[in-house]
């Protein structure tokens, strides 16, 4: 199965980055936003150079298109996706992804998906844009393992036995040691 087998079309919003505070966080959630399936990750202005440069050098060695792009303004940039997708708010204050269909509401939908994930304080005005505010469970956790499971359970786990064209190295699973082998292909990526 490659990265774009899915009908589905699934993006990422990082809001409420905290420069270097959230570095790591916000780098790890573009790291699971590529594995698990989703097509590319909008961050704010503010995030680091740095945070773009490693989610760049990852699709360049581990293959799979997938796009990082830059927004100024991410409430103005909610409003614009609607024009043509969907909005899923991960958040602990939203319905339980256990509890009710929406993820098959998700599956079924032609529209192309933006899944918002936010840090401390998410603006108000997120929760009413959100075409869906979900929870993963309705206590404190991380937005980096929020979006791994919501992921995991829209693509119903077929995420994890993807191939992603372009890769320079791949790993070969093994019950025992690291067996990692290189690649030819070169990567097809886009920022």
């Amino acid at each position: 199965m490659s990265t774009q087998d899915s009908n589905l079309e699934v993006y990422v919003l990082r809001i409420g980055h905290r420069p270097v505070r959230d570095h790591r966080v916000t780098t790890h959630v573009g790291l699971v936003a590529r594995a698990f399936g989703a097509r590319g990750l909008f961050l704010e202005e503010r995030v680091e150079k740095s945070v773009i440069e490693t989610l760049v050098r990852v699709c360049e060695t581990w293959g799979g298109e997938f796009k990082v792009e830059i927004v100024s303004d991410p409430l103005r940039f909610i409003r614009e996706w609607k024009r043509a997708g969907k909005v899923v708010h991960l958040t602990m204050y939203g319905l339980n992804i256990a509890e009710g269909n929406t993820i098959d509401l998700l599956r079924q939908s032609k529209d192309k998906l933006l899944v918002v994930v936010g840090g401390e304080k998410v603006p108000w005005e997120v929760y009413d844009l959100a075409d869906f505010n979900l929870a993963i469970g309705n206590q404190p956790h991380s937005e980096v393992a929020a979006l791994a499971v919501f992921l995991d359970r829209l693509f119903d786990g077929k995420e994890l036995i993807r191939d992603f064209p372009g890769a320079k190295i791949k790993i070969i699973p093994s019950p025992k040691g690291k067996r990692v082998v290189k690649l030819k292909n070169s990567c097809r990526n886009s920022l």
